[in-house]
């Protein structure tokens, strides 16, 4: 790679060679427990694997509770995902994880970013902070470090230079409270090599990422988007109607304006008095499947209709693509879902 190349970052829809994950560490993080939350991080990292190549990240050191999390996870886990024994705070790898791009020839390397757990919201971070670095050299891949605080759940990528994001997050003071909106452009131009924006107002309610947009809207497609949205009386309904009517004037980096297809959020659930904020929007798209979190399997009837029209909605959006839905409630009750404990690593793409 050469010193000026252009560093595209690619869509997720691009050929990759492998998914990463980090196996739970953080007790307080989840409402209900480790012991659900490994349930169902086993049960997305055994499903990705019967589409591709998976490798976990899982702490030798034991937690609070004497519970050694490499051990569990060679425990629950298909033989053939790799785990790898690396230091972590947390297991939102989405977010401290690298963000992978493309050089003007194809050649991969990867961007790190500045992380401080979704600004400070929790304490140590430092792990998880030098995880990426470690990864990248584990993979041979050359290292990039922006000098910003981001997380790779607060933006999503076209492929073809447009970046989806929102003003609640990527503006937040918690993050980088002396960089103006134009500044986190221009630092999204020199590491992405982007070159449109659309800047959404506000993510789900609840959020406690403060408005990640991969809870709320992505690409399907360069010049399709998918979205969620609440019925009149939920409690995203005046957001879901600023950010149509963001949509509705948008443009992308080839002056496209994007076909919008909007998703039915599921009726509200709460855990321990706490109001879940359940997303279909927050799938992992794997090579030749789409995992997706559906929130009706304990038998909540109006739940199931309405992850069977989400599921139907995905479908028709991804033609030729197995739909394997996964049980979202074990992971939400942490904060996020399939896609925030997921990261693509695209395949170099060399040319001639």
């Amino acid at each position: 790679m050469q010193q000026n190349d252009r560093l595209r970052m690619p869509a997720e829809w691009e050929p990759r060679e492998l998914t990463l994950m980090s196996w739970p560490v953080r007790a307080e993080t989840w409402l209900e427990g480790l012991a659900e939350a490994n349930d169902g991080y086993a049960e997305v990292a055994n499903a990705i694997s019967g589409f591709e190549k998976l490798v976990m990240v899982a702490r030798r050191r034991p937690d609070k509770d004497g519970r050694v999390p490499l051990a569990e996870a060679k425990q629950r886990l298909a033989s053939d995902i790799d785990i790898w024994d690396l230091p972590h705070d947390d297991s939102w790898l989405r977010d401290n994880g690298p963000t992978f791009v493309l050089g003007d020839g194809g050649e991969r390397a990867a961007c790190t970013w500045r992380f401080n757990a979704w600004g400070r919201k929790y304490q140590p971070y430092d792990a998880d902070q030098a995880l990426a670095p470690r990864i990248l050299e584990r993979l041979g891949v050359h290292r990039i470090d922006a000098p910003f605080v981001l997380e790779g759940g607060s933006i999503h990528s076209d492929g073809e230079g447009t970046i989806l994001t929102t003003r609640e997050c990527l503006l937040n003071p918690n993050r980088n409270p002396n960089l103006t909106q134009t500044d986190i452009e221009e630092y999204l131009r020199i590491y992405l090599d982007a070159k449109s924006f659309i800047w959404l107002d506000r993510g789900l309610y609840g959020d406690e990422t403060d408005g990640h947009v991969d809870n709320l809207a992505c690409f399907v497609r360069p010049g399709l988007i998918a979205m969620q949205v609440s019925g009149a009386q939920g409690p995203d309904a005046l957001s879901c109607a600023a950010n149509l009517e963001i949509l509705g004037t948008a443009r992308d980096a080839s002056g496209r304006k994007p076909e919008v297809v909007t998703i039915e959020a599921p009726p509200p659930r709460s855990c321990q008095g706490e109001t879940l904020t359940l997303s279909y929007i927050n799938f992992y798209p794997v090579t030749g499947g789409l995992i997706v979190p559906v929130f009706g399997r304990d038998g909540d009837g109006e739940t199931k209709k309405a992850d069977d029209r989400a599921l139907g909605i995905l479908g028709e959006l991804y033609p030729g693509r197995k739909l394997h839905p996964v049980d979202g409630m074990r992971i939400i009750k942490g904060g996020g879902n399939v896609h925030c404990i997921t990261q693509q690593v695209p395949l170099p793409q060399k040319k001639a």
